[in-house]
């Protein structure tokens, strides 16, 4: 990291081990009393990461009406551009670390909408402090970090939310409503499925460099990953498909879909996980081996142990890369199996109920039913859907920790996140269990691919059978970068 910037990190640091002494900075609301709003009468966000997603999330909080947008912190200054421009007044850094060690003091809450490998990391000093916290999905780019995020938010009362706007959503409660009163029976299969990828994947790291664009601190936006050189394409939006940054379509659309049958039948974690990839052909007899990238498609098959809302064992399918399950024979020819390219089908003992992403358009099948069955509102819905996620957590935060509901707070999201990427963990194993190296020491993928099977320690955060994958549950950071001060 640059030198200027040494004296505000190792501030930072001291100051965040007085934290976990006990010593912490108190929310503005919490010096009033309970439901107390800060003297502007606004929720104070820091917004870490206010390009693309994280445009749109600010946008959210903006629009609650209840939230003043104080901070604007973001590696690339061409990203924040329009961030910059709609929020003048808004103090703007580069290094979230410089603004917690000098701005800590002025603002309530954080928001964290950058590249997955940098959640964590951003998101625990905020916790620590005492702040409210908004993250992006998937939770977090580790199993480790997940957990450790979930344990956080117990330990300093802070209100937490995930950016899964799905879990507000009207659909994701519909289905709950109809599973609660029995209309399609016990569950015993449940289908996922997404068009994604739609950024590459399968191949190997580009050869060539390029120069980094003068408005990007190329440093600070690797962070936690190994040194490389810029490559053009990287940023803004194809980093998801390379480990080191990403989790691939799993952490981009399993949150939005996997979140419907996680809250509908009170999944946890899965026991055992099967997986199956596709790869690319280097040539007619060998499949090419790119290590770095997620596979250009995967189905993933994870059993969850009974839950008080099953009869027994529950089979989940993740599907991606294009790949459906077969359509049920209750949908007409001519009507969508989801929302086309995405969706979520359940498979109850006496029916069949689906919805598209984000758990909306939820539907009994056949869709005729969906009309004819009327099923009493017992849970309360968020105003605004979706879209009200964000004002959902901006009350929350005013209110105090433990003074309102939410719908995705880290002690739901974090064992969701955790779940995509034990399955994750069973996508780089098919890698490892099928690489071979032919006589010149070159690895290459094995063709057929083996189907393998992984179990799942959720207590010990192990895979027990495949030791491995077990390098991915924590991965190491590039110095100086540590995860919070008590972790």
């Amino acid at each position: 990291m640059k030198s200027k910037n040494a004296g505000s990190r190792r501030s930072f640091i001291k100051k965040t081990a007085v934290f976990s002494a006990g010593i912490s900075i108190v929310p503005r609301h919490v010096l009033g009393g309970p439901g107390f709003i800060a003297p502007s009468n606004k929720l104070v966000v820091a917004s870490i990461g206010v390009g693309g997603k994280g445009k749109s999330d600010i946008s959210g909080f903006a629009e609650s009406g209840k939230a003043e947008i104080g901070y604007l912190c973001d590696v690339d200054t061409r990203r924040a551009a329009d961030s910059v421009a709609r929020f003048p007044k808004a103090k703007y850094y580069k290094d979230f670390r410089e603004l917690y060690d000098k701005e800590s003091k002025n603002f309530d809450a954080v928001s964290v909408s950058t590249p997955d490998h940098t959640h964590a990391i951003a998101a625990l000093p905020a916790m620590e402090m005492g702040k409210a916290v908004y993250v992006q999905k998937p939770l977090t780019h580790d199993i480790y970090e997940a957990r450790k995020l979930t344990e956080a938010a117990e330990k300093y009362k802070v209100v937490t939310q995930m950016g899964n706007q799905g879990a507000s959503s009207d659909g994701t409660r519909q289905l709950r409503e109809w599973y609660n009163a029995g209309i399609i029976g016990k569950v015993h299969t449940v289908y996922c499925w997404t068009d994604r990828p739609v950024w590459p994947q399968g191949i190997p790291w580009p050869a060539q460099s390029a120069p980094v664009p003068p408005e990007l601190d190329w440093d600070l936006w690797l962070g936690t990953a190994p040194r490389k050189e810029y490559i053009n394409g990287l940023i803004p939006f194809n980093w998801r498909g390379w480990w080191d940054y990403g989790t691939g379509a799993l952490g981009d659309m399993g949150c939005h879909l996997v979140e419907a049958p996680y809250r509908v039948l009170d999944l946890k974690y899965p026991k055992d996980v099967q997986c199956s990839v596709g790869s690319v052909y280097v040539d007619e007899f060998k499949r090419g081996y790119f290590p770095d990238s997620c596979p250009p498609s995967s189905h993933v098959t994870m059993t969850f142990p009974k839950t008080d809302k099953t009869d027994g064992d529950v089979v989940l399918h993740w599907m991606d890369g294009g790949i459906q399950p077969t359509r049920p024979e209750e949908l007409e020819p001519n009507e969508i199996f989801g929302d086309g390219g995405n969706g979520v089908l359940f498979i109850g003992s006496e029916g069949k109920m689906m919805c598209s992403t984000y758990g909306e358009n939820a539907r009994l099948l056949p869709t005729s039913r969906t009309a004819q069955v009327n099923v009493p509102q017992t849970l309360e819905r968020v105003p605004g859907g979706s879209r009200g996620h964000y004002a959902q957590w901006v009350e929350a935060a005013i209110a105090g920790y433990g003074k309102k509901e939410l719908s995705a707070p880290f002690e739901i999201s974090g064992p969701l996140t955790e779940t995509l990427l034990i399955a994750n963990l069973a996508i780089r194993g098919v890698d490892i269990r099928n690489e071979k190296k032919n006589d010149r020491g070159e690895p290459y993928f094995e063709y057929p691919a083996r189907n393998i099977e992984m179990l799942w320690d959720d207590e010990k955060m192990r895979v027990t059978n495949i030791d491995a994958v077990n390098q991915f549950v924590k991965r190491d950071y590039r110095d100086p970068w540590k995860l919070g001060s008590g972790m």
